[in-house]
């Protein structure tokens, strides 16, 4: 017999004619392996699967006119399917445009919204509405709108356009809608808008003053009746603008004319997300300023670093665990042949032959543990992402591979110091405790 036939039968029976002794080999490699490739694939899902969830809670990108021209006129629906072609690129996005003006109920000013009803509801899932969204001859009010106005779902309102009130209102109501995406550049323009709009007002205050009285357009309730279909409620300055249908908005308005504000939902974060912007804004053809709403993209970045960072502590301590389990279930075994080892080297085995022999023994426990572990862990990721994101996983092969590889590994690592205690076997005091 040579001596590679009989290293494959001395392998062949350590593995398979001592069952119960591989099985605890194999068991512990599973257990590292399912855990470590069900950490890591959920890891790994989770940017992604974070992102898309976070994406129903609204814009992590505006766009608004970039000169004094484009707010006066706001921005075109060609330039709106330029800039969405161009976020697009790559990512899936959903956009929504807002057209305001100012208007008057009661003669008090409020702020009024033209949008597309479908996109702003697929872009905002997370607003609560109570009644229906806007329709024809239909507005929805903000909480505080509602709660200022004494109005309910069903009651009817009043509201007056006056052109004068919409040139005052054209850039502090786009600035007013971006304020809540707390960066600088929206702080500093909303702070331009208000100054500007607190100047024109005093123009208009002066105007409409004569002798110590007020002037009957300020008291002229005149306008379009409209029926309040619903009532938004988010806790932000939603609540505190009206909202109508893009064609309403442009009878009540007696005008047709761009977006001041587009909201864009991009399937992106961190420095890929700020790619985007930058691009938008080298692009000179396209006329407008895009910036990142920083409230959602920071709190995006935050969770899935902290979720990230809470899974690789738990992977980590799971692989020396697992490095623990193998190596003292490899020293039982090796314990366990104590008698044999010594015999092999009394009949002339040198100690790189059985060091090799073990190895080899550990790396087909390791691989065999791997294999089933790799199968569990993926089932118990899919279960995973499909409990908690709605969301089922592919599998992912590099990342298998890894697996196989790393329990390999773990075991052979962990077989080296029972592996180098047993290589130093006497064969003289083994021989005489028989």
């Amino acid at each position: 017999m040579t001596n590679r036939k009989m290293f494959f039968t001395m392998l062949w029976g350590a593995v398979f004619r001592r069952r119960s002794r591989a099985m605890m080999a194999v068991i512990a490699s599973l257990v590292g392996a399912a855990t470590l490739f069900c950490l890591a694939s959920v890891c790994v899902a989770v940017p992604q699967q974070m992102n898309e969830e976070m994406r129903a809670y609204g814009a992590n990108l505006i766009v608004t006119p970039a000169s004094a021209t484009g707010k006066s006129q706001g921005i075109d629906t060609a330039t709106v399917r330029n800039v969405t072609a161009l976020i697009g690129a790559g990512h899936s996005v959903k956009s929504a445009a807002y057209r305001y003006e100012s208007v008057r109920i009661n003669s008090a000013p409020y702020t009024i919204a033209g949008v597309d009803v479908k996109a702003v509801r697929a872009l905002n899932r997370h607003w609560n509405v109570t009644g229906d969204w806007p329709g024809s001859g239909n507005v929805m009010v903000g909480r505080d709108v509602a709660d200022a106005l004494g109005v309910k779902v069903g009651s009817r309102v009043t509201i007056g356009y006056r052109a004068a009130d919409a040139s005052a209102s054209a850039s502090s109501s786009a600035s007013a809608k971006s304020d809540s995406d707390e960066s600088t550049e929206t702080a500093e323009s909303s702070a331009q808008g208000t100054q500007s709009t607190q100047t024109t007002q005093g123009e208009q205050t002066t105007q409409a003053t004569e002798n110590g009285r007020v002037s009957s357009d300020i008291m002229d309730n005149n306008g379009t009746e409209f029926r309040i279909a619903g009532i938004v409620d988010t806790g932000g300055n939603e609540d505190s603008i009206i909202y109508a249908t893009t064609a309403d908005m442009a009878k009540l308005a007696g005008s047709k004319r761009g977006a001041d504000v587009v909201e864009y939902s991009v399937n992106a974060m961190g420095d890929e997300l700020n790619a985007i912007v930058n691009r938008i804004n080298k692009n000179t053809n396209t006329a407008v300023k895009a910036q990142t709403v920083t409230k959602i993209t920071s709190s995006d970045t935050r969770i899935i670093a902290m979720l990230q960072t809470l899974f690789w502590i738990v992977s980590l301590v799971v692989l020396v665990l697992t490095l623990v389990g193998v190596g003292t279930t490899i020293s039982s075994i090796v314990s366990q042949r104590r008698n044999e080892i010594g015999l092999r080297k009394a009949l002339g085995a040198d100690s790189r032959a059985i060091g090799v022999e073990f190895y080899v023994e550990s790396g087909i426990y390791g691989l065999i543990g791997g294999l089933l572990g790799t199968a569990i862990g993926y089932v118990l990721a899919r279960v995973l992402c499909a409990t908690v994101f709605g969301r089922a996983i592919g599998f992912d092969w590099l990342l298998g591979a890894g697996s196989l590889l790393l329990s390999v590994a773990i075991a052979v690592i962990a077989s080296i110091p029972p592996v180098r205690r047993a290589t130093r076997i006497d064969p003289a005091i083994v021989l005489r405790e028989e």
